[in-house]
């Protein structure tokens, strides 16, 4: 199955309201400024959205939003995060009925599956979407991990075309290719790993905090893939700090509070997630400043 997708695809927060209503006019300007700074992508309902405390009318209004916003001009994925195969194969159809263009599909969140069982969850979820799916990998998180073996079961599979590696082992990427050459796309899942990843040939970037510097993220992929490492180096030394952040248990608290630290952005979460108070609200607080200064003081402001 043939698809467009390299380049940088934001996972994309979920904005709401003190009270933890969705906020899609948040939403839609959100989406906007991603698209106007140059974004290839973008994946609505991805854990950094809060996937698992919305109800499925609301995943529903989020797709709905996102196309109606999106309108074609860059893909649009959704998140698809669910307990067991059945719901997962109807969600997978539903969404692709209220605009979803492919989906990320995370593995069972209720159970740790076996390689083969891991394999014939992805196999089936494919059948039943008839979409382009990109694999959401990360063991840190989820306690499975889809390995090169794995990937190779289902390389038969052609509606599964991408991989988001999040293991945390930039030797994966390596491993990715040296099995299957290039059978699958290789996205980046680790802002913090971004450079490395890109040296090593990955062709996009699922990125969360992207949301706060689209600008920027944006000209660091397009540097790295250029080869040009040094400028790109430079960058990338002001940024990673915040970059951190997305890799910490409370990245869906810190990326928000960072958007609207950096372009006014609701920084609300849902239960059982809670605002940032105290030392930690500060330390996030002072990453982003000292990242903003750095920029404005940079030619990449």
């Amino acid at each position: 199955m043939s698809h467009p997708w390299s380049g940088v695809f934001p996972a994309v927060t979920t904005k709401m309201s003190r009270s933890g209503d969705l906020d899609l006019p948040a939403m839609r300007e959100s989406l906007e400024r991603l698209i106007a700074n140059g974004v290839s992508g973008a994946i609505v309902l991805p854990m950094l959205g809060e996937n698992a405390s919305l109800t499925l009318a609301e995943r529903e209004a989020v797709i709905r939003t996102a196309a109606e916003v999106v309108d074609g001009r860059i893909p649009l994925l959704s998140g698809l995060a669910e307990t067991t195969l059945g719901t997962a194969m109807a969600n997978a159809q539903l969404y692709r009925s209220w605009g979803a263009q492919g989906l990320m599909v995370f593995p069972s969140l209720g159970y740790k599956s076996d390689p083969r069982e891991t394999a014939q969850w992805y196999r089936e979820i494919a059948a039943a979407a008839a979409l382009p799916i990109m694999i959401y990998n990360n063991p840190i998180a989820y306690g499975v991990d889809v390995t090169p073996a794995v990937l190779e079961a289902l390389a038969d599979v052609p509606e599964i075309v991408c991989v988001k590696e999040e293991t945390g082992d930039i030797r994966r990427v390596t491993d990715i290719y040296v099995a299957l050459g290039d059978r699958f796309s290789v996205f980046c899942g680790v802002d913090d790993l971004i450079v490395e990843s890109l040296s090593l040939g990955v062709t996009g970037w699922v990125s969360g905090m992207t949301n706060v510097w689209p600008k920027q993220c944006v000209a660091l992929f397009e540097l790295c893939r250029r080869e040009e490492f040094a400028r790109a180096r430079d960058l990338y030394r002001m940024l990673t700090p915040s970059f951190h952040l997305d890799t910490h248990v409370k990245l869906v608290q810190y990326i928000k509070l960072a958007e609207h630290l950096v372009y006014g952005a609701p920084e609300w979460t849902r239960s059982p997630r809670l605002p940032l108070v105290g030392e930690e609200r500060a330390f996030v607080i002072d990453t982003i400043e000292d990242a903003k200064a750095r920029l404005a003081a940079s030619d990449w402001a």
